[in-house]
């Protein structure tokens, strides 16, 4: 454990009980969806790698255009 997050912790610790569970339920929470992207992102890589190719051909190809960010888009 880092200095830092012992800090923390400690810190924490002289919160009331139901401070100390609501920072712990936040905390699990941030950790569980950290989790949850990094498997998302993973599983996604070779679909990203391959739109990432297409969109590489399609711009060798001459089929894209400069983006401008003063354009209008409806």
């Amino acid at each position: 454990m880092t200095k830092l997050l012992k800090k923390a912790f400690e810190e924490a610790s002289k919160l009331p009980d139901i401070e100390q569970n609501i920072l712990a339920r936040w905390l699990m929470e941030e950790l569980l969806a950290e989790k949850k992207w990094q498997k998302i992102f993973a599983e996604s890589e070779d679909a990203l790698e391959q739109m990432a190719d297409e969109a590489l051909k399609e711009h060798e190809a001459g089929l894209t255009e400069p983006f401008d960010i003063d354009r209008e888009v409806l």
